[in-house]
This record gives structure tokens, sequence and C-alpha cells, in this order.
């Protein structure tokens, strides 16, 4: 009889073993921190900054599906999701929030929590935004990389006339939706104005729009095209090189992979350093450092992109000069 008993304890314990097994199995799961990803963009234009990100994160030693998760959130190109698709990533309860696509992204997860930390990447300057006291110490629950690359349009619009110095008629393309888009007119019209050229503004919400913006170009014979830094218009590579390609306006960009898919010529800073250290950032977060106690990080390289294969299908002849300063020619 006892040894029933004991063949009867063993079967419970056993039992009672292999139903803690997934218990367990689901407390380990539920212990791994999860990364909420948000972002202004698309997963087709974010997937290889994100390899960058988990770069960062790789050398600190938090590989996704092993001891850490990500959550990703995409607005798309439409702003007005920003501030749910944060609110839900805050309801979820993650570890950290990273936020792509500028100032947009990170400005929704500022107004969605006060507590979980924030990594972002930025455009402009961060303390402008209103994301930071200060680049030293951020304070409060953010801190990142600023490219300021949004600010940079003046020095574009420079180095398209040095492209094109006879030219007459220049347009300068912005998206009205971004919340400092006054500021970057603002800027390209100073710089214009200080080197006596008239600039033409045009607007651009949305597909159609940039569709409309280039008809408006050819019927103006428009001599070159300046394009604003916004995360719209980086999901629109591909519109933009062919539409750019179908009119001939020569078209300066502020990311390489304008350049890359068939654009004339890009300048910005080097993007690789910048994501690679948000993984970092966030890395180092979840190893209990304070987001306010980390600086904001700002760019140390800057490139200049050339197409040359573009540029001699616009008829267009690189001078010497540009062409010795950049940084990858595109053949």
């Amino acid at each position: 009889m006892a040894i029933c008993i004991r063949r009867r304890e063993f079967v419970v314990a056993l039992g009672g073993a292999v139903t803690a097994w997934p218990l367990a199995a689901r407390a380990q799961q539920l212990a791994m921190p999860v990364i909420g990803l948000l972002s202004t963009r698309s997963p087709a234009v974010d997937t290889p900054l994100i390899a960058l990100i988990r770069q960062g994160l790789g050398e600190s030693g938090f590989v996704e599906g092993q001891n850490t998760a990500f959550d990703y959130r995409w607005a798309e190109g439409q702003y007005d999701r920003l501030a749910a698709l944060a609110t839900d990533l805050v309801h979820r309860q993650v570890a950290v929030i990273i936020t792509m696509g500028g100032e947009l992204s990170a400005l929704a997860a500022k107004a969605a929590t006060s507590t979980i930390p924030i990594v972002f990447a930025v455009g402009t300057d961060p303390i402008r935004s209103g994301l930071a006291a200060s680049l030293r110490r951020p304070e409060g629950n953010l801190t990142g990389v600023s490219t300021f690359i949004a600010e940079m349009d003046s020095k574009r619009l420079g180095l398209l006339r040095e492209l094109r110095p006879h030219v007459t008629t220049t347009a300068f393309l912005v998206n009205p939706k971004y919340f400092q888009s006054e500021i970057q007119v603002s800027d390209v019209q100073t710089a214009a104005q200080s080197v006596g050229q008239d600039i033409n503004i045009l607007n651009a919400r949305t597909i159609r729009d940039i569709d409309a913006a280039f008809s408006t170009l050819a019927q103006m014979r428009a001599d070159a095209l300046l394009v604003a830094t916004d995360a719209f218009f980086f999901t629109r590579v591909t519109q933009f090189v062919v539409l750019s390609a179908r009119h001939a306006i020569p078209t300066l960009y502020s990311r390489r992979e304008f350049p890359a898919a068939g654009g004339l010529m890009s300048y910005g800073p080097n993007q690789d350093d910048s994501y690679r250290l948000l993984g970092i950032y966030a890395a180092r977060i979840l190893k209990g450092e304070k987001p306010g106690d980390l600086p904001i990080q700002l760019p140390t390289k800057f490139e200049l992109v050339i197409n040359l294969s573009t540029a001699n299908a616009l008829g267009l002849e690189i001078p010497p000069t540009l062409l010795a300063r950049a940084d990858e020619v595109i053949e």
C-alpha cells in the first residue's frame, strides 16, 4: 500500500512538473524585455536601418529572439497615426521605445509617456524641438541622436549652385505637414537671397501632390530641384527618381538612398553610425542607465554621393572640384 501511495505521489508530482514546464517557459518569455519601435516610415524603408539597430544591441549582448524582442509600429507616412501608435506601445508596457523617421515620432512617444525610456533619431535641433533640455544632459526620459539633417538644406542649395552655377529657375519641394517646414523654407530662402537667387517653393503632402509638383516643375521649366528632408518623402524614393528622370530635372536629396536608387546627388550625415548608436543606447538603458544621463550624439561624418550614370543621362557634366569632393561616385 505504501508503494502505491508513493507511485501516486510520484505521478502527481510528475504531472505538476509537466504543468510547471510551460509555465516556467512562459514566465521566462514574459521576463524578456520588449523594445518598442515607432517610425513615421514603412518596413520597406526602415529594414536596413533596423539591422544597424540590432547590430548596436548585439554589441552589448542583446539579440532579438534570444534575450530581447521587438514590437514594431509604422505610420507609413501618415503622421496623424503616430499618437495612437505610441499610446499602443505604452499600453504594451515595453521596456524602451526607439523612434525613427524624425521628430514627429519622438514627440508622439514623449506625449504618450514620461516614464518609459525613449531613444530617438531626429534630423533637427532636439532642444528647439522640445525633446531635450540640453545636448549634454537631455534630462527626463529621452535621449538619442540628432543628425541636424533638416537644417542642412541651405548647404545643399549651395551644392546645387555649384553643380549648375548659371541656373535661373530653382525649386524647393517641402512637405507642409512636417512641423518644421516653415523653418526649412525660411532657411533656404535666406540662403538663396544671400547669393541673389530666386527660389520657387512647392508643397507636397501626398503621393499625388508629388506627381503634381513635377508637372509644375516641367511647366515652369525648372533648372534644378532641391528636395527637403522629410520622412514621407523618404518613403517615396522610387517615385522621386522616376519623375526626376522623366522630366529631366537635376535633383538634390538629403539621403544616400536616393542616388543609390538612381537619383542624381545627395548630401547629408552618414546614417550607419547613428542607427547603430540607437541600439547601443537602448542596450545601456536596458542594463540600468538613465536616458537623461546619456548625452545626445551628433554626426561626425557627412557624405556627398553622386550618381555619374544619372548625370550622364541628364547631359550634365559634374565639375571636377565637386567630383573630387564626393565620398562616393556611383557609375
